[in-house]
């Protein structure tokens, strides 16, 4: 009966659930009651009011918002820890928090780490089922006590009743996770090392159910040597929030004066001042992250990348530029989740040999080679420009498409194009080259090209030959390759695959790896769909047939390619294609290691420094990543929706943010 009436009043209309579950789920108390009434009060409107929009879903944005800072970065410095140092000296006594000032957690909230239970015990939902057991192990304490200090083996008692693991392999297993993953604030380090330096007495004070011995080593692993006192409230049944471990140390400490550093604005500021104690706000640094970051990711993921970003860019060590800060948070996880991405693919698939394609495949492969080190990777040249022109006699339609049509009403006049197809020679058979290249003339340009195609072959023949011979040599030995790129047509794979197999008949099977295709949203949307589907090409972020909202959403009319492409950008030069040794000029870049292949580059991108910090702080994401999870390697099965989900949160607030950081760069926007 009682089911019956839940299913009535509940589960009838989903707008009814929804809205009772957000007042009842988590409720303790009066509010738990309320959302009885709450639910009666729902029941009542919709069949006696006639309220039939509460039987609707509510109106939710599909995606988060975010309201990002476009001013300045995130990341901003508190204090030097030389001179918090100093300030704290005054004082006789300095006493620390332990979780959130001196140790961290790579996760955004400290219960995370239950998580990784379930990997060791086989009971489904083992993380609730622990924060559960603790909430009541302090409940009971409360009732049987009068406080809520509990111990771990309080804790696990009730978890070996609950859930069958044996207390004793429950409590070594959470002291192993909180060994292996708990690590050093950098900031407090410095600080804490400088107090010692100077000789000041220092005591540590947690509100932890950790056993003390148990915390002692893990701040002693953790560098934090010398403390002369460790105030655990487990072991006193007494805390920071009942003001008893502040009284203790006084106790401890008399006539002497003493300061608190924590991050609880209640625990550590005011019950410590409340207690006799002076008292220094460490700001909590996923409190401070957590308005600008993405919560739109899967649960571990999504919290260790959190926990991660905020507490670099705010543990106040350093202040960032915006243009490290966009690589940090917005491309660090896409980074590291397509290459472990690549590696996986090419593993299961055989391949011999890995061509990041530049300019792209520049920092991918910087980052590929940092996280699979000794594998078989080349950073190979190739660009559109490149291709397009070495693919003129085989894909005519692609050559007049970019070349004469991509063109046309940008104020450009028809030699100047001709000068970009390197057809120079052209212009003086054209009667008025000085001409705008428009829609009205558009077409009477391909005609004449098409009428001196053999001529544009011939002049592309030196090109495509010294092409052959760097590829040649570049694929030597191998039988499979992948070929790395940002995407989005993936035209650079097609084109390299075709030429490689068809024209040069090189021994080695090409397969293009892509970040993200067309989308919905291009004009040729469903130009590569046949590759994607026999498998010549493979899709990370997203495609039409997998994370298919990714795939509507990304809009290349807002400039969302450009935004992607800007996280993968080179401080290299242009690659405009190849030149044969004979050919070389002033322009040309000779490749140092073959002597008969030239290659010919164009100019930087503005804003190198950017680039370089950008990338900067990619690499130091996927090296933060890496060190807290090398232990785990199901932490680098990131997917793509994760991947993407940072910069769904930078493209809320109508893209302010990345508008923000794309005009930094004066990027051109074109073929």
């Amino acid at each position: 009966m009682r089911m019956k009436i839940y299913h009535f009043m509940v589960n009838r209309h989903n707008g009814i659930r929804t809205r009772y579950h957000a007042m009842h789920d988590g409720a303790e108390g009066i509010r738990k009651l309320f959302s009885y009434v709450y639910l009666l009060w729902l029941n009542f409107c919709y069949y006696a009011l006639f309220c039939r929009f509460l039987g609707r879903e509510q109106d939710l944005d599909f995606y988060e918002k975010k309201r990002l800072l476009t001013t300045r970065s995130e990341s901003k410095t508190y204090t030097r820890p030389k001179d918090l140092a100093k300030m704290l000296s005054d004082y006789d006594v300095i006493s620390f928090d332990v979780f959130d000032t001196l140790l961290f957690r790579p996760f955004s909230e400290p219960a995370d780490v239950f998580y990784f239970l379930g990997e060791i015990f086989p009971v489904s939902d083992v993380k609730r089922i622990r924060m559960e057991q603790e909430f009541l192990a302090r409940k009971a304490c409360q009732k049987e006590k009068g406080h809520m200090e509990i111990s771990l083996a309080e804790i696990w008692l009730r978890m070996e009743k609950e859930t069958g693991i044996l207390k004793d392999q429950g409590m070594k297993a959470e002291c192993a996770l909180e060994k292996q993953f708990c690590y050093a604030n950098p900031y407090m380090k410095e600080v804490y090392h400088h107090l010692r330096n100077m000789g000041k007495r220092i005591v540590l004070i947690s509100d932890m159910y950790l056993p003390e011995s148990f915390l002692r080593e893990l701040l002693e692993g953790c560098g934090y040597i010398g403390f002369e006192k460790l105030y655990v409230s487990s072991a006193y049944g007494k805390s920071k929030a009942d003001g008893g471990l502040y009284r203790l140390c006084r106790e401890d400490y008399p006539g002497k004066s003493c300061i608190h550093i924590g991050d609880n604005c209640q625990s550590d500021v005011k019950m410590a001042e409340k207690n006799g104690f002076s008292a220094y706000h460490y700001p909590n640094v996923n409190l401070k992250g957590r308005p600008y970051r993405s919560f739109d990711l899967s649960p571990v993921i999504g919290s260790a990348y959190r926990g991660i970003v905020n507490s670099c860019l705010y543990n106040g060590l350093r202040a960032y530029s915006m243009e490290y800060e966009y690589g940090f948070v917005y491309g660090g996880l896409f980074v590291l989740g397509y290459c472990n991405f690549i590696h996986d693919y090419c593993r299961k698939n055989g391949m011999d040999r890995l061509l990041f394609l530049s300019r792209d495949g520049d920092i991918l492969k910087q980052a590929y080679d940092l996280i699979f080190p000794g594998e078989d990777t080349v950073y190979a040249y190739w660009s559109r420009a490149a291709a397009v022109k070495l693919m003129a006699e085989y894909d005519r339609y692609d050559y007049f498409r970019r070349y004469v049509y991509h063109k046309v009403n940008q104020g450009i006049t028809v030699s100047w194009a001709l000068s970009v197809m390197e057809l120079d020679f052209l212009a003086e058979e054209w009667k008025e080259s000085g001409e705008e290249l428009t829609d009205k003339n558009a077409d009477n340009l391909k005609r004449f090209l098409q009428e001196h195609f053999d001529k544009i072959i011939t002049a592309y023949r030196s090109q495509r030959m010294a092409a052959e011979k760097y590829y040649a040599k570049i694929l030597t030995g191998a039988k499979k390759a992948a070929v790395i790129d940002i995407g989005w047509a993936g035209s650079g794979a097609l084109s390299l695959s075709y030429l490689t197999k068809r024209i040069w008949r090189l021994p080695c099977e090409l397969t293009g790896i892509l970040a993200g295709t067309n989308t919905p949203h291009n004009a040729e949307w469903d130009a590569s769909e046949i590759f994607l589907q026999t498998g010549k090409l493979v899709s990370y972020l997203y495609s039409s047939s997998h994370n298919r909202d990714l795939w509507k959403k990304h809009d290349p009319n807002k400039n969302y390619n450009v935004y992607w492409e800007l996280l993968l950008s080179s401080p290299d030069r242009q690659f405009l294609g190849f030149r044969s040794a004979e050919e070389m000029s002033a322009k040309d870049v000779v490749w140092e290691k073959e002597k008969s292949v030239a290659f010919h580059f164009g100019k930087h991108d503005p804003n190198r420094n950017g680039i370089y910090e950008i990338q900067r702080g990619i690499l130091d994401f996927v090296k933060e990543y890496t060190a807290h999870f090398k232990e785990e390697p199901f932490m680098f099965h990131i997917s793509g929706r994760d991947a993407y989900g940072p910069m769904l949160a930078a493209a809320s607030d109508q893209e302010k943010y990345l508008k923000e950081i794309s005009g930094r760069f004066h990027i051109e926007i074109g073929v």
